[in-house]
């Protein structure tokens, strides 16, 4: 971890924290790990279950599939690899892009100075090694990075739809089975009864499977923290039932089967492979599903309680509900749907089993959705995924974040695949291909960060490779026979997701290029204010803007038009870290624009890709504090800068003489230790008079009111001028300048760029808008337009 940008999730965790932790994340993380022996068998063809002999080679493939992949890979590596606390296929890809030069992320290449601009920075590149030099030589590699990145976030989206679709619907499924069991209670006929059952399995398991889905994504803006306390017991009760189901079926019907545990089982079903029985692989891969939620949903928990709960709770329950399940069906191969698991269950406790499995089912889906929210918070900050609400719901866990739209369109495709397959087996083979495809990337990626991250020889990170990706392409083969059975729909998905990101990335990184070339120099600004004859309005206008060194063209064009700014001038810029979270106290990069007199500053804002981006209803009063501290300190230590444009100083830790400027909530009392300046009566040329009105005229939205030291003899009389033209402005009112660069496609251009573009535009134009995102008061701002052909 990151010494100085520590994890903002970092509190002190004592035992009572992490016992509750593990607790929550049975309700978060492996419901779906716990519920997938409802769908395991239930996938698979039951023709091709043919003997004992073939059960029991199943159940030694599941075995050492769940010990292989679960516990070995994920649990014992891959949760070793997290990002300072976060996991994910973005936070392996940020781990690379800060220790190897291998982003390619939206980003002002003439920011890396400014943003390096600290003593003892936490940004260094480590020690070259050969690896790292061949890899950064490459640019191939650089897009084959973000491809993976990008691919594998797709991937968790997939399984995000695809499993409570599948979970929900075997459990209605059996819903069914179950009131068709009962049909004689209703009529004695059998005629009647055979209706009443062909009736029950054509409106019930659908419409039940709807409803639920619909109750599930319903719940989801009560966040992790609330939903795992909920769905925690309902887990715990589960894994008593199919623990001790498996206990009974195993010591009932063949206690035999534990010698199954040996790998010659599983050697013999590879050496006597076939299509049928290959193709069987593509549902036993699904014993291992949830496993990605594991690592994909290490920001709303720690490594230590994921990692407990699993080994001692989680993993030996479903040994034994295999076990139980396997022991069952080897000896009632010629029974009625004997590869589910409900009919493994004692037929005097069935009914209560089913009841559960629904509530289980519900909880079983979570992590898949929490997965989701938190891998697009992730590509949403580091500008690979279209502008969308983030809430964050817990003040403790910053991990822990609802995204409204992404959670209502995930329940739209969920009920989508429920309806349009009603078929488990179809579901199923889907759902397999994306889990697999998910834990590839994983692999590919953990190989890398083992060669340039641990900085471990070539050949462990070879081994890591080969090992669980020859594996993992085994099952990968398996999956894609099935791709006319569903797995087609994950395709599709993976299209359309895959087509937004790119498209969103390509856009994004196009009209960074287009501010970057077409910006001016702060010299510029200087030389033309006299002969255009610039007025300065009282108040302060924030111009948020891409780069980080000299005026964005769309400030230029206005002034060019418009010859009017405030008083004080402030370029705000985002720039996301490859890093999970930026602590405040260096998250404000301060430094000016132009000479001092010309009262310019500029604040780069950075942020991590787990960090509320402008998420408090006082960020305006922190830029204003920080660039409070940035003149007292600039006057005191920083006198060398002042001449170089991009030179910049971060702030965050106010001095401790006292001399920074005091935030004061708004009242309507007058204190005599207060110095506070009255309202500046706006006097505006004429020529500039109808663009006040139209908005370049401040808008009263104070919140917080500043004022000097009551008593600071070591401030300067410089700097106690300076912050009292900077309260000043602040009381006469803040003004926000936007720039938006609508995209064009030149004639003649390609079809992929033709359709990178109309997919960005469309996007930019149906996606939440900039004012919006940013919190910005309509009445207070002022966009400017500009068109780039590409």
């Amino acid at each position: 971890m990151d010494p100085q940008l520590g994890s903002a999730n970092q509190f002190k965790e004592t035992w009572k924290h992490t016992l509750l932790l593990s607790f929550q994340s049975l309700g978060v993380i492996y419901g779906q790990l716990s519920t997938a022996p409802l769908y395991v068998f239930g996938t698979m063809n039951a023709e091709d279950i043919k003997s004992e002999e073939t059960v029991y080679e199943l159940f030694s493939c599941i075995f050492w599939t769940i010990n292989i992949i679960s516990l070995l890979k994920y649990a014992f590596i891959v949760l070793r690899a997290d990002d300072n606390g976060e996991g994910g296929t973005f936070a392996l890809y940020s781990l690379l892009c800060r220790h190897a030069k291998v982003g390619l992320l939206p980003n002002d290449t003439s920011a890396n100075e400014v943003m390096h601009y600290e003593t003892g920075s936490p940004f260094k590149i480590k020690v070259e090694s050969r690896a790292r030099r061949a890899i950064e030589k490459h640019k191939s590699s650089h897009y084959l990075m973000l491809f993976l990145a990008l691919f594998g976030s797709c991937m968790t989206i997939g399984v995000g739809v695809l499993t409570p679709a599948l979970s929900v619907y075997s459990v209605s499924s059996g819903v069914q089975r179950s009131m068709s069991d009962m049909a004689h209670l209703f009529s004695s006929s059998p005629r009647k009864q055979e209706a009443i059952s062909n009736a029950f399995e054509k409106y019930v398991p659908v419409p039940t499977a709807s409803a639920i889905l619909v109750c599930l994504f319903t719940l989801q803006h009560y966040g992790t923290h609330k939903i795992g306390f909920i769905f925690a017991p309902i887990i715990v009760i589960w894994l008593i039932f199919i623990g001790g189901g498996g206990i009974y079926n195993i010591f009932h019907w063949n206690k035999q089967i534990i010698h199954a545990v040996s790998p010659m089982y599983m050697y013999r079903f590879v050496k006597n492979i076939e299509i049928k029985s290959w193709r069987s692989l593509g549902s036993i891969v699904l014993c291992v599903a949830g496993s990605e939620a594991m690592f994909a949903d290490l920001g709303h928990f720690r490594k230590k309680s994921i990692k407990i709960t699993f080994v001692c709770l989680i993993y030996p329950v479903l040994v034994l509900c295999y076990a139980g399940q396997a022991a069952y069906i080897s000896k009632n191969l010629h029974a009625a749907d004997f590869n589910h698991l409900s009919e493994s269950i004692p037929h005097r406790i069935r009914h209560w089993f089913i009841a559960l499995s629904l509530l289980a089912s519900v909880v079983g889906s979570q992590a898949t959705i929490t997965a989701s929210f938190s891998i697009i918070n992730q590509c949403l900050a580091l500008g690979c995924f279209p502008r969308v609400k983030v809430i964050h719901t817990s003040d403790k866990i910053h991990g822990q974040v609802y995204i409204p739209d992404i959670n209502w369109l995930l329940m739209v495709l969920s009920l989508a695949v429920t309806i349009g397959f009603h078929d488990i087996m179809r579901i199923g083979s889907a759902t397999g291909l994306a889990v697999i495809s998910g834990m590839l990337v994983t692999t590919c990626l953990m190989s890398l960060v083992i060669a340039l991250y641990w900085e471990k020889n070539l050949f462990e990170s070879v081994c890591c490779l080969i090992f669980f990706g020859s594996i993992e392409v085994m099952y990968v083969s398996a999956c894609m026979l099935n791709f006319h059975k569903g797995a087609w729909y994950l395709v599709v998905l993976l299209a359309l997701s895959l087509t937004v990101m790119l498209s969103w990335h390509y856009g994004t990184k196009k009209k960074l290029e287009f501010d970057l070339q077409n910006k001016v120099s702060a010299e510029w600004l200087t030389d033309i204010s006299p002969g255009l004859g610039v007025t300065r309005v009282p108040g302060i206008g924030f111009i948020y803007t891409d780069i980080v060194t000299g005026i964005p063209a769309f400030f230029s064009h206005f002034i060019t038009n418009l010859p009017a700014f405030h008083q004080v001038l402030i370029f705000v810029s985002f720039k996301s870290l490859p890093m999970p979270y930026v602590p405040a106290s260096r998250r404000y990069l301060i430094g000016r624009v132009g000479p001092k007199d010309l009262k310019i500053y500029r604040c780069v804002v950075r942020y991590g890709y787990c960090d509320p981006i402008r998420d408090t209803d006082n960020f305006e009063e922190q830029i204003i504090s920080s660039i409070g501290e940035f003149i007292t300190m600039e006057e005191n230590e920083f006198e060398s800068l002042n001449s170089s444009e991009g030179r910049m100083v971060v702030v965050g830790k106010p001095p401790a003489d006292g001399s920074a400027l005091i935030p004061l909530n708004e009242t309507n009392s007058d204190e005599e230790s207060v110095s506070l300046v009255s309202n500046i009566e706006t006097q505006l040329a004429p020529m500039v008079a109808d663009a006040v009105e139209s908005g370049l005229g401040s808008v009263m939205r104070k919140k917080v009111r500043f004022m000097l030291p009551a008593k600071s003899p070591k401030m300067r009389a410089s700097v106690r001028d300076e912050l009292q033209e900077l309260i000043d402005a602040r009381e006469s009112g803040t003004a926000y300048f936007l720039g938006q660069v609508h995209l064009a496609v030149r004639d003649g251009s390609d079809v992929l760029k033709r359709l990178l573009i109309m997919t960005y535009a469309f996007c930019d134009k149906n996606c939440r808008e900039p004012p919006v995102a940013l919190n910005i008061p309509h009445a207070a701002l002022v966009e400017v337009g500009m068109v780039c052909c590409i």
